[in-house]
C-alpha cells in the first residue's frame, strides 16, 4: 500500500538556466562581482552565480543572508526574463528608476559651483549667482537642485549614489561659532593684562 501525502509536497527544485551565451554570463558575473553598481542588482546577480556554481536556493539565502524564497521568486525571473529580471517589476505607484543620464547628473551636479556661493568678480567685489540659493552643496540642497530640474530623487537615495561612485565632500566649517561649550573665539593676540618689558636704557 502507498500513502499518498496530498497535504504535503516537497518543493521543486530550481536551478538558474544556462546563459544563453558568452555575453550573457560575462555581464552578470561582472555585474555580481561589481562594487559600484545598485546594491540589488549585485545581490541578485550572485544569487545566479551562485547557482551556477552549484549551490542549492538554502545555501544561496544562507550565504547572502535572504529567505530561501526570495532567492526562488529571482531564479525564476531570471529563467523568464533573462537579464532584466534581475531588475524590480513596476508596480502601481512605484516611482520609475533613474537613468544612467540622471544618475550621472547627480555626481556631476556636485562638482559644481552651488549658486549661493559667494564669487570675486573682476573688480574685487564678492558676488553670489543668487542670494537666496545655498552656499554650499548638502544632500538637502542637491535634493532641491535635482527636483526643479525635473528629476525625482530622494535625499537618501542621493546619498547612496554618490557612496557608491564614491564621491565625497567636505562641509565648509565656520571658524566664528563652534558647538564646543568651552570654545572661545581667537581675539587679538596681545592682552591689556600683558606687562610691557622695559626698554633698556639707551
Amino acid at each position: 500500500m502507498v500513502r499518498v501525502w496530498s497535504r504535503w509536497v516537497l518543493p521543486k527544485v530550481l536551478v538558474a538556466r544556462a546563459a544563453r551565451d558568452v555575453l550573457e554570463e560575462r555581464k552578470i558575473r561582472k555585474l555580481a562581482a561589481a562594487r559600484h553598481a545598485p546594491g540589488d542588482w549585485i545581490r541578485r546577480a550572485r544569487m545566479i552565480t551562485a547557482s551556477w556554481d552549484g549551490m542549492s536556493t538554502a545555501e544561496i539565502a544562507s550565504e547572502l543572508g535572504c529567505h530561501r524564497q526570495t532567492v526562488r521568486e529571482r531564479l525564476h525571473r531570471f529563467n523568464t526574463h533573462g537579464l532584466d529580471g534581475l531588475g524590480d517589476r513596476r508596480g502601481a505607484g512605484r516611482k520609475p528608476r533613474l537613468t544612467e543620464t540622471e544618475r550621472s547628473r547627480i555626481v556631476a551636479l556636485v562638482a559644481t559651483t552651488p549658486p549661493g556661493r559667494l564669487t570675486r568678480r573682476s573688480d574685487g567685489a564678492l558676488e553670489a549667482e543668487q542670494d537666496a540659493a545655498p552656499s554650499s552643496w548638502t544632500l538637502d540642497s542637491l535634493t532641491t537642485a535635482l527636483r526643479a530640474e525635473g528629476i525625482v530623487v530622494g535625499r537618501s537615495q542621493v546619498r547612496r549614489i554618490l557612496a557608491a561612485e564614491g564621491v565625497r565632500w567636505r562641509r565648509p566649517r565656520s571658524w566664528t561659532t563652534s558647538k564646543d561649550p568651552y570654545f572661545v573665539p581667537k581675539g587679538p593676540t596681545s592682552s591689556v593684562s600683558t606687562r610691557s618689558h622695559p626698554q633698556a636704557p639707551r
